[in-house]
């Protein structure tokens, strides 16, 4: 700590210098953060200019910190205030720009197989968009678990615990199977029926949610360990991801897609919008779970 002290304050060590090494250095326990912070008032002590060279370089950083700040919002403002120059006036009829809203209404069904417009715009048309949603889920959950798990194990949440409350277990009992049977039904009629993989998803996760409520932690990652959970989010995002190329680079190069929309209405139709709003459902599943995991207890199935 002194060492780095050192570099930093003689300059023969750079802000991304120090960046990189304290990236690859071992997460640090509390003990070695009170040790670091007793080192850090003694050399303050032994260097009385070190606290005047830190506030300078503090103060640096806040003006840079507001004139990138001001920067920024200038620009935002400028590009907002050119968007909005060149919308058409309130009220007035535009054929150009209802001409895409016009396509999804009367061409959905024929073009997608879907029979809800909603599903067959977001998985079809805009699925690029869709599936940049579901890739900004996963980092969320990522970031969150950078920032949130904890290396130790600690039985901090007993005072919180719920689940020796024997009303919410029985009524827990209940009404979990009736919660992932009806999300598993909003994910699978998502094509044919308002709902789809966001809101089917959303309920499969409060379904697990609930359950580590009721029946405790120890049942949900029976269900949903830290490495099942990657490996869905790993499989779904891949399959989102190359099947959507797939349809794209046959519809680009104007060859015959071979997957087969089916019968409007039925189960098994759509072609791809069903699988995809699974695979979907499965990314907004793990994501609710385990954000609620990561704030409840500092981790994931036991890691």
């Amino acid at each position: 700590m002194k060492e780095i002290l050192r570099k930093w304050f003689s300059d023969e060590l750079s802000g991304m210098e120090d960046f990189l090494e304290t990236e690859k250095a071992p997460d640090a326990t509390r003990e070695e953060v009170k040790e670091n912070e007793k080192v850090w008032e003694h050399s303050l002590e032994e260097n009385p200019d070190t606290e005047v060279k830190v506030e300078k370089k503090r103060n640096e950083f806040i003006v840079l910190y507001r004139v990138l700040a001001v920067v920024s919002c200038i620009i935002f403002a400028l590009v907002m205030l050119y968007v909005v120059a060149h919308l058409p006036e309130f009220g007035k009829a535009n054929p150009a720009y209802d001409e895409v809203a016009n396509r999804y209404i009367e061409k959905t069904i024929e073009e997608t197989g879907a029979v809800n417009v909603v599903a067959g715009m977001i998985l079809d048309y805009r699925a690029f968009d869709t599936l940049g949603e579901s890739f900004v889920l996963f980092t969320a959950l990522i970031c969150s678990t950078v920032l949130l798990r904890q290396d130790k194990k600690k039985e901090t949440d007993l005072y919180f615990d719920t689940s020796g409350d024997s009303i919410l277990r029985s009524v827990g009992l209940i009404l979990v199977p009736c919660i992932m049977v009806f999300g598993i039904y909003v994910v699978l009629n998502g094509h044919i029926s308002p709902g789809g993989g966001f809101s089917g998803g959303a309920i499969i996760g409060a379904g697990l949610i609930i359950l580590s409520s009721s029946q405790g932690f120890s049942k949900a990652d029976t269900i949903l360990t830290y490495k099942r959970m990657n490996l869905i989010s790993f499989f779904a995002l891949g399959f989102y991801s190359i099947s959507k190329c797939f349809v794209f680079l046959m519809g680009a190069n104007g060859i015959h897609n071979p997957i087969p929309k089916g019968i409007p209405g039925a189960i098994l139709s759509a072609g791809l919008i069903l699988p995809l709003n699974i695979a979907v459902g499965l990314v907004v599943a793990c994501t609710m779970y385990g954000f609620y995991s990561l704030f409840r207890r500092g981790g994931i199935g036991n890691a």
